[in-house]
């Protein structure tokens, strides 16, 4: 078996595959000197390592190429092994395949993390031993020997595991399907497509929830082969969980009839934003789908205070609150983020482009932010956005003070904190909701958002 990829997912990979008996050996394009954790890693396991390049060569002995979620599928060993008709496979698929607990997998474009954990919290609080993970958190495939028929699996996929799958989890939740990834995947069409696997493989009685608030997400339910659910904020549902006023509700059409639940007020949710809101609902949505009582979803939305790097707020400094929501890697999280806030923001924005519209929340920054200062790669390109949606917004500059009174562009996020701390006032807040991924800079939207809060404790320690 081939590896492609010594990042997280193929190191997993690495460690699980020889416990199978498989022959595997671990490709990394990366040159030696970068890889130094993984040598040593490795060093005396049964694993073969082939680093600073994928040579074809690779493939004359082999039977699966396993692929790590960062490798495209167009390099040229993965397109060689799809023309030898060598099976390819991800950390994901062969997790799916042999799980012996119930899997409650979870997609989207936003708020997959969030939802996630949330119900891992809510599978906890059941009392059953819950494993949370997937794309985020563990690879599974560490925790498997271990994982018993009456425990529970939450787990988050991307698209990009996705895009592979052959088999689906017993309960999938697609929450949205929004523009994302199309440097990636191309096309929104090709990116529907990997979403909708996560539930395409299913049997008629398994179950799917669909956000029903989100039109791609709605039209691929006419997709699902098992049966539905949905959540909303904007109308109820007849199985799953909805907003009514300001009450959180799951729904059921099980025997003898339709029944209701009140789950908690809005009131108890402690997370910021109206995303947030909808994440919760999400949330509820698929514990129902996966037996959770509503007493559990209860106990742990309001104990439940967010993941790392999801608006997150790391210091208030002078009156001055530093937020970090480095997840932001497109423009509709940051949106989000935006519509959060009624203090005046400070918005670092930057990092790779992912070919994604702009327009939007360049508008919607022109009046809700009092400064856009940009970082990175895409850095100088959101300026440009910036100045365009200023002007069309000229107008409306002449009498609404809250209109962005400047835009500035740096080259690191270093420099941004710098400058933002410059110019922020006792009652802004510091909003680092980049709408570009970390690559240009970073390995990961976890590791810029680890440098953002070192930044600003340095800012406190001063």
């Amino acid at each position: 078996m081939i590896i492609l990829g010594a990042a997280r997912q193929g190191r997993a990979l690495g460690r699980w595959l020889p416990t199978t008996g498989a022959r595997v050996t671990l490709s990394d394009s990366r040159r030696v000197d970068l890889l130094a954790d993984v040598v040593a890693e490795f060093d005396g396991q049964p694993v073969t390592l082939a680093l600073g390049g994928h040579p074809l060569d690779l493939l004359d002995e082999c039977d699966v190429l396993c692929i790590s979620g960062g490798v495209p599928l167009t390099i040229p060993i993965i397109q060689d092994a799809i023309r030898r008709g060598i099976r390819i496979t991800n950390d994901a698929q062969l997790f799916l395949e042999r799980c012996p607990a119930p899997v409650l997998g979870i997609t989207g474009s936003a708020g997959k993390t969030t939802t996630t954990a949330l119900v891992g919290a809510m599978g906890q609080a059941s009392g059953r031993t819950t494993y949370i993970g997937g794309n985020i958190g563990d690879v599974l495939l560490d925790v498997l020997p271990q994982i018993t028929a009456s425990d529970l699996v939450v787990m988050e996929l991307s698209s990009f595991q996705l895009e592979l799958m052959t088999v689906s989890p017993a309960v999938a939740a697609l929450l949205n399907v929004t523009p994302n990834h199309l440097d990636r995947h191309g096309t929104m069409d090709a990116y529907s497509a990997a979403k909708a696997n996560i539930f395409r493989h299913q049997s008629p009685s398994q179950v799917t929830v669909f956000g029903y608030d989100d039109p791609n997400a709605r039209r691929l339910s006419d997709q699902a082969p098992g049966r539905r659910a949905y959540f909303s904020m904007q109308r109820a549902v007849l199985s799953g969980a909805f907003l009514d006023g300001g009450h959180i509700v799951t729904s059921g059409d099980s025997a003898p009839g339709m029944s209701f639940e009140l789950v908690c007020d809005v009131g108890a949710i402690r997370l910021r934003g109206a995303h947030n809101v909808l994440n919760v609902i999400a949330a509820c949505a698929v514990a129902g789908a996966g037996y959770i009582p509503v007493k559990a979803m209860r106990e742990a939305i309001e104990t439940f205070t967010g993941v790392p790097h999801r608006l997150e707020t790391v210091a208030v400094i002078d009156g001055v609150t530093w937020v970090n929501n480095s997840i932001a890697t497109a423009p509709e999280r940051v949106i989000a983020a935006l519509r959060s806030y009624n203090e005046p923001l400070i918005l670092l924005a930057g990092g790779r482009d992912k070919n994604l519209p702009w327009d939007d929340l360049a508008d919607l920054a022109v009046q809700r932010c009092r400064a856009v200062i940009t970082f990175g790669e895409y850095g100088p390109q959101i300026v440009e956005h910036m100045y365009r949606a200023m002007a069309r917004h000229g107008a409306v500059a002449n009498h609404n003070s809250a209109v962005l009174e400047r835009v500035v562009g740096v080259a690191t996020l270093d420099e941004a904190v710098t400058r933002a701390h410059q110019v922020a006032q006792p009652g802004d807040v510091v909003l680092l909701s980049p709408g570009g991924t970390s690559y240009d800079a970073y390995v990961d939207f976890a590791a810029r958002g680890a440098h953002f809060r070192e930044l600003v404790h340095g800012l406190a320690a001063r």
